[in-house]
């Protein structure tokens, strides 16, 4: 799979070292509510990243950190239920409050989106997340996301059911890059 997003975006592939960084983000409680990640110790973590990159040589997925200035992660980005043949992919991601108001992950989507566009060739790109969930909202919209509708009960999260936007862009659509 080509190579990875390049600069204004913060983002850079998962390290061994960011082990600690994913077991942070999983008792964030905004991450816990809208994700429900495993709980993860520094050794499952580390697993995790290795299957990140596996996954991203089988071509399945393409999961990035969100870290400015090659700091620690603040955060996470990537494309999963990658269908190369089929021209698509949905975003997975999170932040943590250190990333969260500055505009990072508006960023990092439009990086991410140039490259599955340019790079990959893909055609279509889905976010998808609660409906009560508006910072993804307007993560969504300010990438350029179109709403698409709204799916009934399809999401569970920590506090039930819930309904899920379904935000796409297409390739060629104008909007932010």
């Amino acid at each position: 799979m080509g190579s990875s997003p390049v600069s204004p975006s913060p983002l850079r592939p998962w390290r061994e070292s960011d082990a600690p960084v994913l077991v942070r983000s999983c008792l964030d409680p905004d991450i816990q509510h809208w994700n429900r990640p495993a709980r993860l110790t520094t050794d499952t973590a580390r697993e995790k990243i290795a299957r990140w990159k596996v996954r991203r040589q089988d071509e399945e997925a393409a999961i990035w950190a969100v870290a400015p200035a090659d700091d620690p992660p603040v955060g996470l980005i990537g494309l999963a239920d990658l269908n190369l043949p089929g021209g698509s992919g949905e975003f997975v991601y999170w932040l943590l409050p250190a990333g969260r108001g500055c505009g990072a992950m508006v960023d990092a989507t439009l990086a991410v989106s140039r490259w599955a566009f340019d790079t990959l060739g893909l055609h279509r790109l889905r976010m998808t997340h609660s409906v009560a969930n508006t910072a993804s909202c307007k993560v969504a919209t300010r990438a350029g996301f179109a709403l698409e509708g709204t799916m009934s009960s399809a999401l569970l999260h920590a506090d039930g059911w819930h309904d899920e936007h379904l935000h796409a862009r297409i390739q060629g659509d104008t909007g932010p890059s």
